[in-house]
Parts: structure tokens; C-alpha cells; sequence
């Protein structure tokens, strides 16, 4: 028997390394594809463990009249709908009045510490582009602040703060003769002052050190042509120096606001549990309506609504500044 091929048909050939080349290459590529994931992976479960779960928690114990009488079984707390945050939004009441307080105290101490952290850190680092003896030094001592333990820093000016024997009274009346007598700084409408105080003087390290590493990615030439040109210092910054730091200044603004705006550990180890309300900050006050007064339901409440807030300005900013750069470029 004899097999005939019709012409034109060419000859199928078959080789079997072929047909066990495919099969290995796309093996290969789910690994390199599916390796930075598999990388990822504990990073993400971390993360959730961390930070999304008790969030998701935080928001379930919103909803449930949480207090001292179910702290044993959290889950057998009755649910309220929306009523924790009605009495948290009702500012005719004491709750709602007390948390708008603490809020527009938190929106005036944030925008004092990230302006003064913001132009304090940006005039040093220009002040360190020229070259002078001991400019590594100083370098070092300015990043002091930032480097030491917030718990350190702020008992320090505890310390420091203290009516008859601290350093500022020390300063202020008894060498300079600045005050009338000796002033408290830890209580009454002086707080605000003193906790102002603490957050510039560790914040403003932190913008020295972004804006330093800014300014090394702008040219030297500009700056010569510009000299050469006639501009002065001020011109220079104006015209050279700030639109170039742009970019690094509106991540840096945005980091200090939420920071500062979600700071506990300073006004906390300041004041201790209580703050004076001329300091009660919101990260204090929801502190403190949850684990001072045992209303967990409502403390959690006012933390989700800080989240929102929190959320609500970071996308209008991050809108406004890419807006921005669009209409620059």
C-alpha cells in the first residue's frame, strides 16, 4: 500500500524538543511575572493585619453602642445605625461642640506647624547650598530634632516648660526680662504656644532634609546665568529656586499635614490624657472620648469622620496640584 501527498501540501514535521519548548517558556514567564507578587506577599498580609483590619473593625464598632458595659464581648453591643454619629455632628450638644472645637484647634495648630516647618526647613537649606567651614557640621546638628526619640524630645521640653525651674522662664524673664513673672506653659491659652513649639521645632528637620535633597537636582548654571544677568538673591529664589522645588514641596506638604494633623504622641506626652483646651487636638479628643469616658461607639465614630476628612482633602490637593503641573507644563 502506498500513501500519496497531493502537491503543494508541504510535509508536516514534528519534533518533540518543540513541543516541549512551549510549554517551558510559558512556564517561565507566570514565574518572572508572578515573582514580584509572590515578593509582595507578605508585605500585603502584613498590611492588612496592620492597618486594614482593625480600620474595618474601627467602622463595625461605629455602628454599635460600644461602652464599658461590653468591652468583655464587643460583639453583643447593640447596633445604633447612624445615631454615633449624629451625637458626634450635633454641634449644638456637648459632644458635637467639644469635637468642633477640638477641630478648628486642629486645623489652626496645622497649618501654623506646616508653614513655620515649611519655611524654616526651605530658608536652611538654601542658607547650606554655599560652601563654608563647618557646613557638614551644622548639617548634622539641624537633623538633631528628627533624629531623637519623639519620647525624649518632648519630655526634654517638659522639662523645659516648667514654671519655676524650667529653662524657657529661666530664658524669658529672669535674663531677658521678656514677661512680667514666670509663665505656665503646659496649661491655659500659653498650651497652644508651647505644644506649636515642640511640633516646629522637631518638624522642620524633616522639610530641611527634603528640600536640601531637592535643591541638588537644580543646576548650578541657572544660578550663573542669573547672576550674570543681574537677579539678585531674592530674584534667584523667586524666579529659580521655588518653581524648581515644586514638585518636592507639594509632597512635603502633604506629608507634614497628615502627620501633623494625626499627631498624638506629642500633645500626648506634653499634657498626659488631659490636654487644656487651648491644645485639645482631635487626635486627643477621640482618645479621649473612647478610652477615658469608655464610649467606644463614639469615638469610633469620630475617627471615621476624621478618616473622611483626612481622605476628602488629600484627593482635592492631589487634584489641585496635578491640575496644576498640567497647566505648567
Amino acid at each position: 500500500m502506498t500513501t500519496t501527498v497531493e502537491a503543494g501540501t508541504p510535509p508536516v514535521r514534528t519534533s518533540p524538543s518543540g513541543a516541549a519548548r512551549g510549554p517551558r517558556r510559558r512556564t517561565g514567564r507566570i514565574r518572572r511575572v508572578g515573582l514580584p507578587y509572590l515578593l509582595l506577599l507578605p508585605a500585603l498580609l502584613l498590611e492588612l493585619l496592620v492597618h486594614l483590619v482593625p480600620m474595618v473593625i474601627g467602622v463595625v464598632m461605629s455602628f454599635k453602642e460600644l461602652t464599658q458595659f461590653y468591652i468583655r464581648d464587643w460583639g453583643a453591643a447593640p447596633w445604633t445605625a447612624l445615631d454615633n454619629y449624629k451625637v458626634s455632628v450635633d454641634f449644638d450638644a456637648p459632644v458635637g461642640e467639644a469635637l468642633l472645637h477640638s477641630f478648628l484647634v486642629t486645623v489652626a495648630f496645622t497649618l501654623l506647624s506646616v508653614g513655620l516647618c515649611w519655611l524654616i526647613g526651605t530658608a536652611a537649606a538654601v542658607f547650606m547650598q554655599d560652601t563654608f567651614r563647618g557646613r557638614g557640621l551644622l548639617r548634622a546638628l539641624f537633623l538633631v530634632p528628627y533624629a531623637l526619640p519623639v519620647y525624649a524630645a518632648v519630655i526634654t521640653w517638659v522639662f523645659m516648660f516648667q514654671h519655676d525651674n524650667g529653662l524657657v522662664n529661666h530664658v524669658l524673664h529672669d535674663q531677658l526680662g521678656l514677661t512680667d513673672k514666670p509663665s505656665f506653659w503646659l496649661i491655659g491659652d500659653n498650651s497652644f504656644i508651647a505644644l506649636l513649639t515642640v511640633s516646629v521645632w522637631k518638624g522642620w528637620p524633616f522639610a530641611f532634609l527634603i528640600v536640601m535633597a531637592g535643591l541638588q537636582n537644580i543646576p548650578r548654571e541657572l544660578y550663573e546665568a542669573a547672576a550674570l544677568d543681574g537677579a539678585g538673591m531674592w530674584q534667584q529664589i523667586r524666579r529659580i529656586t521655588l518653581p524648581s522645588l515644586r514638585p518636592v514641596n507639594q509632597v512635603l506638604v502633604l506629608v507634614l499635614f497628615l502627620w501633623t494633623f494625626n499627631d498624638f504622641n506629642t500633645p500626648y506626652v506634653l499634657f498626659g490624657r488631659t490636654a487644656p483646651a487651648a491644645a485639645d487636638l482631635i487626635s486627643v479628643h477621640i482618645y479621649q472620648a473612647s478610652f477615658v469616658t469608655w464610649n467606644f461607639g463614639t469615638g469610633s465614630a469620630m475617627s471615621v469622620l476624621l478618616l473622611l476628612f483626612l481622605l476628602l482633602v488629600t484627593g482635592v490637593y492631589l487634584a489641585l496640584t496635578s491640575r496644576g503641573r498640567r497647566a505648567a507644563s
